[in-house]
C-alpha cells in the first residue's frame, strides 16, 4: 500500500524520479526509504557536485535539496541544475528558520521549503503537491486513452478504432498503451523495450519491429495509418491525417 494516497506517475505511466540532496547520510537514507514507499525512483547525492551530475543523468521530476552542503550551498546547486532543467520543482530543506533564508531560497527559484527537523509525511505531502502542479498524473484517474479515432480502455483492455473492436494480445496491448500515452512523441526501440518488456539489450530490438508490425495489421489495416516509423529514431503514434 502507498503511504499518502493515490499513486502519482509520470505522464507515460512510469515512476516519478526524485533526487535527494543532503550531506547527512542518515537523513538522506530516511528520505530515500520514505519516497520509495510512495513508488518513486529515488537517487541520493551527498554533495552539490554529485547532485548536479546526477540530475543531468537522472532527469528528476523533483529535487529535495538541503541548503547547506559541504561544497556548494543549495542555491548554487539549484542555479547549476536549472541550466539543464529550468522547470524541475525543488523543495529546499533548511535548518534555518528565519524569514530572510526562506525568502532567499524561494527567490533563487526554489518552489517550497521544509525546515529541519521535519516530518517525513510533510516532505512527501509537499513533494506530491509540487509534482501534481508540474504534470504528474494520478494513476488510474482516467482509464480511457483517446488519440484520433482510436480509443483504449486501460481497465477493461478494450480497444476500438472508428467504433470497430480490435482484439490484441497482452503484449500488443502494452505496446499500444505506451504509444498512446505518448502521442506525437517519437519513442526509440530502447525506450519501448525498457517500458514494455522491462529490459534493455541491443541485440533484440527486432522484437519491437515485430510487434509494431503486429499492431499495424490490427490498428491500421484498411485505414489511414496512425503508427509511423521515424527512420533511425523510432516510432510515433499520431491521429490519422
Amino acid at each position: 500500500m502507498r503511504n499518502s494516497g493515490p499513486e502519482l506517475t509520470r505522464p507515460d505511466g512510469t515512476p516519478l524520479r526524485v533526487l535527494v540532496v543532503d550531506d547527512e547520510e542518515n537523513i538522506a537514507e530516511l528520505l530515500r526509504m520514505a519516497l520509495r514507499y510512495e513508488g518513486w525512483d529515488v537517487e541520493v547525492a551527498l554533495t552539490g557536485t554529485k547532485a548536479v551530475s546526477t540530475a543531468k543523468r537522472q532527469r528528476p521530476d523533483a529535487v529535495v535539496l538541503d541548503m547547506m552542503l559541504p561544497d556548494w550551498d543549495g542555491m548554487e546547486v539549484l542555479r547549476r541544475m536549472r541550466t539543464d532543467a529550468p522547470d524541475v520543482p525543488v523543495l529546499f530543506l533548511t535548518a534555518r528558520d528565519s524569514v530572510e533564508d526562506r525568502v532567499a531560497g524561494l527567490t533563487a527559484g526554489g518552489d517550497d521549503y521544509v525546515t529541519k527537523p521535519f516530518s517525513l509525511e510533510e516532505v512527501v505531502a509537499r513533494l506530491r503537491a509540487l509534482m501534481r502542479r508540474s504534470g504528474a498524473q494520478q494513476a488510474d484517474a482516467e482509464s480511457v486513452l483517446v488519440v484520433g479515432d482510436l480509443v483504449v480502455d486501460e481497465d477493461s483492455h478494450e480497444v476500438r478504432r472508428g467504433g470497430d473492436d480490435i482484439s490484441l494480445t497482452a503484449t500488443e496491448f502494452e505496446l499500444l498503451r505506451f504509444l498512446m500515452r505518448n502521442p506525437r512523441r517519437v519513442l526509440s526501440k530502447a525506450q519501448i523495450l525498457d517500458r514494455v518488456w522491462n529490459y534493455d539489450f541491443g541485440g533484440q530490438a527486432n522484437v519491437v519491429e515485430l510487434y509494431i508490425s503486429y499492431l499495424r495489421k490490427k490498428v491500421d489495416a484498411g485505414r489511414e495509418p496512425m503508427i509511423h516509423t521515424m527512420r533511425g529514431a523510432g516510432y510515433v503514434l499520431k491521429p490519422a491525417a
